[in-house]
């Protein structure tokens, strides 16, 4: 009976590190905000026509 070492964790069970410009967006202020806003706009918009 051989017995073989495996790894527990391994490099592919990871998510991908973000890229510097992905970090830069996420910690935008200013961004955010139209995200905010467009997001918003996208709900309203379901809401209203979905009770009329």
């Amino acid at each position: 009976m051989s017995t073989t070492k495996r790894k527990a964790y391994y490099e592919e069970a990871y998510p991908p590190m973000p890229t510097k410009t992905t970090m830069f967006w996420r910690k935008n202020i200013f961004f955010q905000a139209y995200r905010f806003f467009v997001l918003n706009i996208k709900i309203i918009r379901i809401v209203v026509h979905g009770h009329s």
